[in-house]
Order: C-alpha cells, then sequence, then structure tokens
C-alpha cells in the first residue's frame, strides 16, 4: 500500500491526507507546533471547496459551526453606497450543487482533525517539524527531530515559508507589495441588531479596503482591513497588532467601519504584511511535491487561498490512486493544478490594484464589476476537482 508524508497539518496537509485515506492510502502528517491549531481569523469557502469537503463527509460538522451568507456586496469606503452586490445562499446552492461557508479557521480546522483522527489510515504527529528530507529509488525518507521516517512520496503542505520548498529549490525571497493587512474578531453581542448585513461585504476606498462577514454560526464579525503602507514587512499570521493604528489607517472610513474597529477585540487583533510570489515554474521533483501556500502561495483577494489548497488535495489523491508510479501520478498532479492555481495568483495580484483605485479608475471598476460579477464567480465555483484527473484525460 502507498504511503504517503505530509509535512505540515494545516488546512491544506489535513485536507489532502482525507483525500488521501479515502482513496486508500496510508498517510502520516508532520505538524512543527505542538497542537492542531489556527490564530483566529474567518475563512471563506466556496462551493469549488466545499464540494470537496462535503465529499469527505464533512458536511453535518461543518453546518454546525460555519455561517451560510446570502451574498457579496461592494461599498464605498466613506458613504456606504453599494457599488454591486451578487447572490450566495441558496442561490449559491442551487447553480452548484454545494453551498458557500463563512468559518472561524480554528474551527475549519477542528472539523478536519476530527475526522482525521477517526480515520485509521492516517497518524497524525504534532511537535514533528520535516528538517530535511531524501529520496532514492525506495521512496523517501524524512528527519523529525532526528528520527527518520520512510514513505513512498513527500508533499511539503508546510505553509508559506516551506521547508521541503527550500529542500527543493533552495531559499527564495518574496517580493512586498506595499499592503499590510489587519486580522480582527468583533463579538456581535457588542454591536447594535441589524449593523452587519448577511453577507461578505467589501468597502473599496483610496489605497485601501476593508472586508467583514459572520463567522461561528454569526456569533462573531471576522474583518480583514488592508492599507498601502512602507516601513513594516514582516510577515507572520501570529504578529500582535496595534489598535490605535488600526484605527488611524482607516480613520475617515464608513460609520459601519468604525464601529467594527471600535468593538473589536484586541486579543484577537494582528497584522502582517503581503508579499507576493510568482508562480512556480515546477513544483517538485521525483517523489516529492508541494500543495497550497508552499508552491501557490496567494495574495487574500479573491477569497480562494484555502479553496485551492483544498483542490490540491483532492486532485493529488485522484492522480496518486490512477497510477502506482509515483514520481509520474506527481507530475501528472502538478500539470493538472499549474494553470488553475497560477490564474488565481494573478487574479488576487489584479484584484489588489483594482481594490484600491482613486478617482476616474475607480468610477471606471465600479460600472465594469456589475457586469463581470456573475461570470467570474461561475469561472471559480464550477471547478470540480473531484473529476480533474478523468476529465483531463
Amino acid at each position: 500500500m502507498t504511503h504517503v508524508l505530509i509535512a505540515g497539518g494545516g488546512i491544506g496537509g489535513l485536507s489532502a491526507a482525507l483525500s488521501l485515506a479515502q482513496s486508500g492510502f496510508e498517510v502520516e502528517v508532520f505538524e512543527q507546533a505542538p497542537e492542531f491549531g489556527e490564530v483566529g481569523a474567518g475563512i471563506q469557502l466556496s462551493p469549488n471547496a466545499t464540494r470537496v469537503l462535503h465529499h469527505l463527509g464533512l458536511a453535518e460538522a461543518l453546518e454546525a459551526c460555519a455561517f451560510l451568507p446570502e451574498g457579496t456586496e461592494f461599498r464605498s469606503w466613506r458613504t456606504g453606497r453599494l457599488i454591486s452586490n451578487s447572490p450566495l445562499g441558496e442561490s449559491a446552492r442551487a447553480s452548484y450543487g454545494f453551498p458557500y461557508y463563512h468559518v472561524h479557521r480554528g474551527d475549519l480546522l477542528a472539523v478536519l482533525v476530527a475526522a482525521a483522527r477517526t480515520v485509521p489510515r492516517i497518524s497524525l504527529h504534532t511537535c514533528a517539524r520535516v528538517d530535511r528530507f531524501e529520496q532514492d529509488a525506495n521512496g523517501v525518507h524524512v528527519t523529525v527531530a532526528g528520527v527518520q521516517h520512510a514513505g513512498d512520496a513527500l508533499i511539503g503542505g508546510d505553509g508559506i515559508h516551506s521547508a521541503v520548498r527550500a529542500g527543493l529549490f533552495g531559499p527564495e525571497a518574496a517580493t512586498f507589495t506595499g499592503n499590510v493587512a489587519w486580522r480582527a474578531l468583533v463579538p456581535v453581542a457588542r454591536l447594535p441588531d441589524g449593523l452587519i448585513a448577511p453577507a461578505a461585504t467589501v468597502w473599496w476606498g483610496p489605497g485601501g479596503h476593508f472586508v467583514c462577514y459572520y463567522v461561528r454560526r454569526g456569533a462573531l464579525v471576522n474583518c480583514v482591513c488592508v492599507r498601502e503602507k512602507q516601513g513594516w514587512e514582516v510577515e507572520s499570521w501570529t504578529e500582535r497588532g496595534e489598535y490605535t493604528e488600526l484605527k488611524d489607517d482607516f480613520a475617515g472610513w464608513n460609520d459601519t467601519v468604525q464601529a467594527l474597529i471600535d468593538n473589536a477585540d484586541p486579543d484577537a487583533l494582528y497584522k502582517w504584511a503581503l508579499h507576493d510570489r510568482p508562480p512556480m515554474r515546477q513544483w517538485g521533483r521525483g517523489a516529492v511535491t508541494l500543495l497550497g501556500d508552499a508552491c501557490h502561495p496567494t495574495l487574500p483577494f479573491m477569497a480562494q487561498g484555502a479553496a485551492m489548497a483544498i483542490e490540491d488535495g483532492a486532485v493529488l489523491a485522484a492522480c496518486l490512486r490512477r497510477s502506482s508510479d509515483v514520481p509520474a501520478a506527481l507530475s501528472r498532479y502538478e500539470n493538472l493544478r499549474k494553470g488553475r492555481t497560477a490564474g488565481i495568483q494573478r487574479g488576487s495580484r489584479r484584484n489588489a490594484r483594482a481594490f484600491h483605485m482613486r478617482g476616474v479608475q475607480a468610477w471606471l471598476r465600479n460600472r465594469a464589476v456589475r457586469r463581470a460579477g456573475a461570470r467570474a464567480m461561475a469561472s471559480l465555483f464550477e471547478y470540480d476537482a473531484l473529476t480533474a484527473a478523468e476529465q483531463a484525460d
């Protein structure tokens, strides 16, 4: 039986483990942290991702912790005037067969961990950083805390600072985009009734934008707040942010934005500098490849980063299931995924510019987005990772 090693126990690594185990493989997951967990923040799961998660049997668990938004809406940063909106809710389910969820990252990871622990084919290891690896004719050998583990394949799902990627291709320098993002959580109990629409709302402004949506079945509002600024370039999900700086960054913005900032939980306030990496020409070598942010880190302007990692795991499992030649299967997986993920990377980069336009450019953007919204969603949401390998034959 094929034995797959996965470096990284985040959303991408665990969803890949579940997809691989469902296909009959033995899987070991190595997570460097003492326990499986995510720093508090929200995540959007569109139908192209929930199709995979439901196939893994997670529908009931997700419904118990997620929020189902009724739509997306774009608004003016100062006046709050509606620029454009698109339906989600039952409309998304009817169009694509699967729901659109807003979920707390920690809740999603808890669902994945709980599911993985029920699967005998999956072994989970914590305090287990993959320090180095070697491969030969007999497979792959990884060293974790001085102990060797052997497998037929190694998947680097170890995030934006991937040690597996560095082991394959050497260190890589990222480029600072000039954008700094804030993440904040706001307890709904602190807000006036009806202040926040049951939608993903994006305020577009000159040099910045502000996103909010419900998570944890509507108990919290997740906020992602992005401003163009220089002088601070720390790329970390766990760096604490100062409330006064966030308040200054969005001075003069809409009253709803101000209310959210004023009521944010100061113990759940983080900021990180957004860095960009171009699409990789190659993801793997031999029996080693990459997945998720390790190979296609994506700026958070299309809400597709986690979805791409979840898709990766499903396509990877299908390719390994269809061929006993592991290097050939991993090469096919890479070839099937590179075009789609590179398109998402480029689209997110374009959105980074479009969201922050000023003057006449912003006016022209607002007119164009009213016509393009539904078409753009369809191209994203219709993708079926479960059948992508078969459809490519």
